[in-house]
């Protein structure tokens, strides 16, 4: 049995970022940033292009190894897994560069999300065992019901590639949300997007977070979405925090509106 199991108890876990450092030959791209997301949080992960937000991300779905510090996800060290492990134990992320696969339909590129907690595996699904059909057969159904919910039934059938940016990132949303995912990380999924197209995408993460009770990191440079639906918000700069705090006292902090305006400004 996989540890995708662990991801199936609706117990959603603290994660626990402490003083994370990570060079890049002679340049410091995370410098000691701490941060915490308690169950259930909105936190918005902000900063200058540059600012280690990305970096940091990749670090907590173990694309980077930090060379100090520590990542937990309740009692879970994140730092002692792989990538796959990660998702088993229910993180799921999205990319800034949308990876959908084009000629397969919407529904079956978002069915690909559930792979990390199936049990069936390759090999039970060639041989069409019984149970690897039930799994298939509810696995399809919690799908569809999941584009029924972000309004993507109607285009359920259609070959993603068809399908404009804005219905393609909120397809990707959702494939993500197939891993049923305790902590669901977003790498600006507003790029590219229109205004309404942003509005619309932020109520829907919000929603989905009510409905389904996990937490959420989000990494984006619109400032109306992350000022809009973060409980918290967390501002780096050159590797560094710089604060910390709700989104109104983080959106006047000195040290903010100087790293985004520029000490004139």
């Amino acid at each position: 049995m996989r540890e995708a199991s662990a991801a199936g108890t609706g117990e959603v876990p603290t994660l626990r970022v402490q003083d994370i450092t990570l060079r890049f030959g002679g340049v410091v791209a995370l410098n000691g940033p701490s941060f915490t997301i308690e169950p259930g949080q909105i936190v918005g992960l902000i900063g200058p292009n540059g600012a280690g937000k990305t970096t940091m991300f990749n670090c907590i779905s173990r694309l980077y190894q930090p060379d100090s510090g520590r990542i937990t996800f309740g009692d879970i060290d994140l730092l002692a897994l792989s990538a796959d492990g990660v998702a088993d134990v229910g993180i799921a992320r999205t990319f800034q560069n949308i990876g959908l696969f084009p000629t397969m339909t919407v529904v079956d590129n978002v069915l690909t999300g559930a792979y990390s907690r199936t049990r069936s595996g390759f090999l039970g699904s060639a041989l069409g065992l019984p149970r690897t059909s039930r799994e298939e057969r509810q696995e399809r159904e919690d799908a569809w019901a999941l584009l029924d919910s972000m309004n993507l039934a109607s285009v359920g059938r259609d070959p993603a590639g068809t399908l404009p940016y804005g219905t393609l990132k909120r397809i990707e949303l959702a494939r993500a949300l197939m891993q049923r995912p305790r902590l669901l990380m977003l790498d600006e999924p507003a790029n590219g997007l229109i205004h309404e197209e942003v509005l619309e995408l932020a109520e829907t993460v919000r929603r989905l977070r009510d409905e389904r009770g996990f937490s959420v990191l989000l990494v984006e440079h619109h400032m109306a979405m992350v000022m809009s639906i973060s409980d918290r918000v967390v501002v780096l700069n050159f590797g560094e925090k710089v604060t910390e705090g709700v989104p109104a006292e983080v959106a006047v902090h000195p040290e903010v509106v100087e790293a985004y305006l520029g000490g004139a400004a």
